[in-house]
């Protein structure tokens, strides 16, 4: 990543500090489901201690399940292995304010162990690994993710002592583009837009979806890890600034039996000299050969990867048919229906995977895109015919249709194997074991239902 102003610099921060305006620095890094874990800290024993030594956290942080509980199977932490500590090592380019919590700044973190090296398995140096290969190439990614959530009226302890039910959406039909529906909840929207420009990401716009209750805010595309970055802290912020009006908010991909939650995520190549690699004026589709070959690899790693864009049970439950998610294994110009849509045209030419939800960790799955894409471009890769028409329809290979399935094919994928190595296939794989297990073992509300009487 080339070197970048970061939002706030480390004079102002100490400038700040010493004035009093900030207090208090969180330092944290995405796990494994891309929540931030980490410490807040007095923000002068920051500068004098942590700054340049880093701290320590506790390593089961890679090795629990969504609760976390911890559990078996890692070969990175255990009982047997004491649950010992990994550094964290801040990044001063993630230097920023938090205006949603006074008197605040945040950095993100590195993770290494007491030996220097790094952290293998720990998603930010997952993206890393594969960005690095992409650079010796002489390719930079872009990226821009798109989530969209689901709004209601209950606070989170209102919902969980409901056990996440009846609860009230904050729009009560289909606002999807309405002005009038957004206009309904533009309170907690423009905080929320204000707040994150004001942590130093760029808002390009919100609008409202399907779903009822169900909005979606935009920020502008940056290079790969610096947009996986703020997809953490916006996440992370929206929640925080939503308990604090009062009501919730989630990014679960699939809710209800509505449309999902949905994070399109747009990729684009630059080289050396600062042009959009994917772009050819000259061809007829307008599409470069490398991003033909990139394309293409994304079509052949898609299902070896699914892991990594929908890494959750309930995230299987948005490839519906008809639904704006996708089923079919299948690109297209400008084609919803399709997983991967080719959309702009010169400096804009991009494609958009259309796979993730919500719940998506944007780290793995950016890392997903650029090591399926650097197959296609290692291996030359030939694109499949477009689709043209519904893909819904055609005749494509299928998504996985289960977190069981994904896993199977991420398990025993030598693309996987090649691009990632074996620890880090074999540790993502135990999470979903982990995760399958559990959800085997949970009687449901739908089987309580159709057997308690009738059965």
């Amino acid at each position: 990543m080339a070197d970048r102003t970061p939002p706030l610099a480390l004079e102002e921060l100490r400038a700040l500090v010493a004035s009093g305006e900030i207090d208090t620095v969180v330092l944290a890094f995405p796990d494994m489901q891309g929540r931030l874990q980490g410490k807040r800290f007095a923000a002068q024993f920051f500068l004098d201690d942590v700054l340049d030594h880093g701290t320590e956290g506790c390593n089961y942080l890679l090795a629990v399940d969504t609760e976390m509980n911890t559990v078996d199977g890692y070969e990175m932490a255990s009982w047997d292995r004491g649950y010992g500590d990994f550094a964290m090592h801040a990044d001063l380019s993630t230097l920023r304010r938090v205006p949603w919590n006074d008197g605040t700044a945040m950095l993100i973190a590195d993770l290494a162990w007491n030996d220097g090296s790094p952290v293998v398995a720990a998603p930010r140096q997952i993206l890393r690994r594969q960005l690095e290969r992409l650079a010796e190439l002489g390719y930079t990614a872009h990226v821009g993710t798109e989530l969209e959530f689901i709004v209601f009226k209950d606070s989170y302890e209102q919902a969980w002592d409901r056990g996440y039910k009846d609860l009230v959406p904050a729009n009560q039909y289909n606002i999807d583009y309405s002005v009038l529906g957004t206009g309904r909840i533009e309170p907690l929207l423009r905080r929320i837009r204000n707040d994150m420009t004001a942590a130093g990401l760029t808002v390009e716009s919100a609008k409202g979806e399907c779903n009822p209750g169900q909005h979606e805010i935009v920020f502008k595309y940056d290079e790969a890890l610096v947009t996986c970055d703020q997809h953490a802290i916006y996440k992370t912020g929206a929640k925080e600034i939503a308990s604090q009006e009062g009501v919730s908010l989630t990014f679960m991909a699939k809710y209800n039996e509505r449309e999902g939650n949905s994070c399109h995520i747009h990729l684009s190549l630059q080289d050396a000299d600062g042009r959009n690699a994917m772009a050819d004026d000259a061809a007829s589709d307008g599409m470069s050969p490398v991003m033909r070959h990139f394309l293409a690899g994304q079509l052949a790693a898609l299902r070896d990867f699914a892991l990594l864009y929908a890494p959750n049970i309930n995230s299987y439950k948005r490839f519906q048919p008809g639904s704006f998610a996708p089923t079919a294994v299948a690109w297209g110009h400008d084609n919803r229906t399709c997983s991967l849509r080719v959309v702009g045209h010169g400096r804009s030419m991009r494609f958009e995977n259309r796979l993730p939800g919500g719940d998506v960790n944007p780290h793995l799955a950016v890392a997903g895109l650029v090591a399926a894409g650097l197959y296609g471009i290692e291996h030359e890769l030939e694109l499949p015919e477009v689709c043209t028409g519904n893909a819904y329809t055609g005749d494509y290979e299928h998504v996985p249709t289960s977190l069981r399935e994904a896993a199977e094919l991420w398990e025993n994928s030598p693309i996987a194997k090649a691009a990632f190595g074996d620890e880090v296939v074999a540790h993502y794989r135990n999470m979903a074991r982990v995760e399958l297990q559990a959800f085997d073992s949970a009687v449901t509300d739908w089987e309580l239902r159709r057997s308690f009487e009738r059965l």
